[in-house]
This record gives structure tokens, C-alpha cells and sequence, in this order.
């Protein structure tokens, strides 16, 4: 059997791998150790030597796989060439090494007075003009750049409930992305609660010293309870990502994706797979947007309101599958959108391959999409969740930047209009000219993408809510203790 064969999709940044081997000298070694690894279906990225010495040639070589047992395959693979193996470094485990992520302090402590200044007897003054004025606290602390990232742990990327500890690196990717892209300084709150009443409790509990909360792997239906719950208990933004975010930036993409091919919203023939957190916020979107015609499908078939059925998956059952359609075959064959967010194998490549012309596939399933782009009709408009694909649909399009500008907004909450206002501005941030290119999506690390997402976001806010304070300047001229 052909080893490549059982390693699905193409190598990627996520199995990256540096294999130190020794090796008889010989000056064809480079070319050869270079085609070891792809005659197993690897891709070198860097080829580095070592050391030329009495017993051996070492050579690092960096190579992407697609797996740990592909890496597996490679190392099987050079021994079997009689080239000696010293050590595997995974790369993605190095990168995540003391973790990805620490606070940072503004303002110096190098005196005395500084340390009088910054913490005891000076930050009593603070303490007390906040208890006064709660509001200043927006101004006199990290409130207002500060978010929580939180999670239970319950459904961790697409692999599950790993819990909250095994959440951690995800939520601290999180919270880089948050300063990089957004100037947001966000924090991991793992929590190791037993129930969605309370993981809303502990949330709860720990807001008063954020300006947002972002809800982030939390397993459906929980999730549809938890939102709402905390939003109103709490004064300031909160927003699942997993729903909201994805719904956003697929969306855009959406739009675009009509722009490009030709179509009107209103009249795009859509069929979604996989009706969970991102599901079901996508399906909404979709409806909202004007698209009047949607088939959605979950692991037991076309979803319905019957009795008995999960709320969420009711609410959108009440507003699609108007064609009466009974199996995902029938429903695909001439419709112009796929959208998956299930799995790997949810949908059969040749059902898509009676889809309307210029098709648009989006298949969103994360390590691995339920078809790759390969295994599409040429034409076919594809998008994925990763991201070493074409057209990443990617939730940092949309978070960093809308906490950006609902923090500056001061938002209260999330509305609509806010959601619907990010999603026209990661829309226009698609040239023309990359629309012919096949660009549907832009890239996240376009400053403007991020920049125009908080605008657009604070915009919608105070239109709705004109008149709400914005946050004191960063001048403190004239502060005292009853404030500015």
C-alpha cells in the first residue's frame, strides 16, 4: 500500500517537525535525504547542515507532515535509506514551551516613590475615588482594554470536552491574537465548574475587572443558555465567538462569494451541515441576511421542530427546509452554497459535484475540512478553516477588532447591528481586484481588516446608543478625588 495513502490532506504548518539525521558523507546526500522525505509524502521547508565531520554528516531537516504517525512514516522511511535518526523536535511543542503569553506592566518601578505611586499608600487614593465613582475605574484601570477569555473546557476546538486545563493553550492563542491584532490585553479563565449555571456564577464573579467577555469553547446547547444568562447579569459586551465570530466571517465570506460569482443573496440555494454552536449562529446569519432558501443537516439527518427536539435546532427548523427535501443528496443537487461545520466525511465529494456551476464550498470542519479542495469540480469556490488553505475562514477577522470597538464604544452589550456591522466591514475589505483573484475573505494580517471591523463596530453601538460616555482620555490633568 502506498504509505502516503493513509495520511488525509496535504502536509501543514501544525505538523511541523525538524529531524536531525547522520549520514554518510556523499555529495549527492542533500538531493537524497530531500527526496526520503518526499517519496512518503512529506514537504521539506529547511535543510540546514550541521556538522561535516570523521563520523558523519548531520543534517537538521525541517519538513511538514500531516500528521504524528506521518512523522512517524518519515523517520521509518530515512532509517530504512540507512541514514541514522538522532532526534525528532516537534515544532509546535517547542513554540507553546513556558506558554505563549505574560503581562506586560506600563509604567516603570524603579524608585521609591514609583512603588508609592504604583501600589501602597498612593493606589489607596485610586481605590477609594473608584468605590465613589465606579465608572472611573474604566479610566484609572486596565478595565477598559482588559477581556476575559472563558471557558469550561467543554468543546475544545474540534476535538471535544478536554477540559478546562487542556483549553488553556487554546485560550492563551486566544489572547495573543487578541494583543497582536487587536491591542486588547485578554486573560484565559479556564474554569472547572460542573454545570452551565455555574460556569455563568464564576464568570459572573469575575467580571468587574473586564471591559468584555469573550465565551469561547463551550459545547452546545449549553452555550445558547450560557450567553444570554451572563449577558444579563452583566453591563459590559458579551459574545461567543464560536457563534458569533464564525457567523460573522461566513458571512463575509458569503457575500463575497456572490459578488464574485454573480449571484443575489436572496436568491442563493444553501444546505448546512452540522447545526452546533457555529451551525446554528451561521444558519441565522444566513436567514437574517435575506437567504430564503436553507436546508440544514445534523448528525441524525434534516433537522426539524418536532417534539423532543433540541431548542436551537427548532428555531431554525422553523425557518428552512421549505422544499421538503428528505436526504442531504437531494438537497445539494443544484444548490449554489455548502456550508459545512460538522466533520471530516459528513458530505461526500460527489454529492457536491451536482451543485449549481461555480459552487460555493465551504468546508469549515477543523483539523480537517469535510472535503479538501482537491476533491472539488474545477470552478467550485472554496473555503476552509485552516490555514494553509485559500480563503481561511477565521474567527480572529472578527473578534480582535470587535472588542476593539465596542471597548472604545463603551458597549453595554452585544446587539445585532453591531455583529451585522462587522460582517459588512471584513466584506469590504475585499478589493475587486482580489475578487478576480479568487480572494473571498481577507487576510487577518491586514491591519486595516482589524481597524475597520472596530470602527464599524463602534459606529453601530453609538448610532443605536447615541450619547453613551466614551472613555476618559489617557491626559489625567486636573484629576483629583472626585474625578476629572
Amino acid at each position: 500500500m502506498d504509505e502516503t495513502a493513509v495520511h488525509p490532506g496535504p502536509p501543514g504548518a501544525s505538523y511541523t517537525v525538524t529531524i536531525r539525521v547522520t549520514a554518510h558523507p556523499h555529495p549527492a546526500l542533500l538531493p537524497r535525504l530531500g527526496q526520503a522525505v518526499s517519496s512518503v509524502g512529506a514537504v521539506v521547508v529547511g535543510m540546514d547542515l550541521v556538522e561535516v565531520g570523521a563520523a558523519g554528516t548531520t543534517v537538521d531537516l525541517t519538513l511538514q507532515a500531516t500528521s504524528e504517525e506521518h512523522v512517524a512514516t518519515v523517520t521509518a522511511a530515512l532509517e530504512r535509506a540507512d541514514y541514522r535518526v538522532r532526534h525528532v523536535s516537534d515544532r509546535t511543542f517547542l513554540y507553546h514551551l513556558g506558554g505563549k503569553i505574560e503581562v506586560t506592566p506600563r509604567v516603570a518601578v524603579r524608585t521609591r516613590q514609583d512603588l508609592a505611586l504604583a501600589y501602597t499608600p498612593g493606589v489607596g487614593r485610586v481605590a477609594s475615588a473608584i468605590a465613589r465613582r465606579p465608572s472611573d475605574a474604566w479610566a484609572l484601570t486596565a478595565k477598559g482594554s482588559s477581556v476575559a477569555i472563558a471557558t469550561d473546557g467543554s468543546a475544545v476546538l474540534g476535538l471535544g470536552n478536554l477540559g478546562p486545563l487542556a483549553a488553556l493553550p487554546v485560550m492563551e492563542g486566544k489572547a495573543l491574537l487578541f494583543k497582536h491584532f487587536g491591542g486588547i490585553n485578554a486573560y484565559p479563565l479556564c474554569m472547572n465548574t460542573a454545570t452551565p449555571e455555574a460556569l455563568v456564577d464564576a464568570i459572573a464573579a469575575a467580571a468587574p475587572g473586564f471591559g468584555g467577555v469573550n465565551l469561547e469553547d463551550i459545547a452546545a446547547p449549553a452555550c445558547f443558555w450560557v450567553e444570554p444568562e451572563l449577558q444579563s447579569r452583566l453591563d459590559i459586551p458579551v459574545f461567543h465567538d464560536d457563534q458569533h465570530g464564525t457567523a460573522a466571517v461566513v458571512l463575509a465570506a458569503v457575500l463575497n462569494g456572490c459578488r464574485m460569482t454573480g449571484r443575489e443573496l436572496s436568491a442563493v440555494r444553501a444546505v448546512l451541515v452540522g447545526v452546533g454552536a457555529a451551525g446554528t449562529a451561521v444558519a441565522e446569519a444566513l436567514l437574517d441576511a435575506g437567504v430564503g432558501d436553507l436546508c440544514a443537516f445534523d448528525v441524525d439527518g434534516i433537522i426539524t421542530d418536532g417534539p423532543g427536539v433540541q431548542p436551537h435546532h427548532a428555531r431554525i427548523a422553523a425557518r428552512c427546509n421549505q422544499r421538503g427535501f428528505k436526504t442531504l443528496s437531494a438537497a445539494l443537487e443544484g444548490a449554489d452554497l455548502f456550508i459545512g461545520t460538522s466533520r471530516r466525511g459528513a458530505v461526500e465529494p460527489s454529492m457536491l459535484a451536482g451543485m449549481a456551476p461555480r459552487p460555493l464550498v465551504f468546508a469549515l470542519a477543523n483539523p480537517e475540512p469535510e472535503v479538501f479542495g482537491e476533491e472539488m469540480a474545477e470552478g467550485a469556490v472554496v473555503a476552509t478553516g485552516r490555514s494553509d488553505f485559500p480563503n481561511q475562514i477565521n474567527n480572529s477577522l472578527c473578534f480582535p477588532g470587535f472588542f476593539k470597538g465596542a471597548l472604545a464604544a463603551r458597549a453595554a452589550y452585544v446587539t445585532p447591528a453591531m455583529k451585522s456591522a462587522a460582517t459588512r466591514a471584513i466584506a469590504a475589505c475585499v478589493s475587486d481586484e482580489e475578487l478576480a483573484l479568487g480572494v473571498i475573505v481577507p487576510s487577518m494580517f491586514q491591519a486595516r481588516v482589524h481597524e475597520q471591523v472596530a470602527a464599524a463596530v463602534a459606529a453601530a453601538w453609538e448610532a443605536e446608543h447615541p450619547g453613551t460616555p466614551v472613555p476618559v482620555p489617557q491626559s489625567f490633568a486636573g484629576w483629583s478625588d472626585d474625578g476629572l
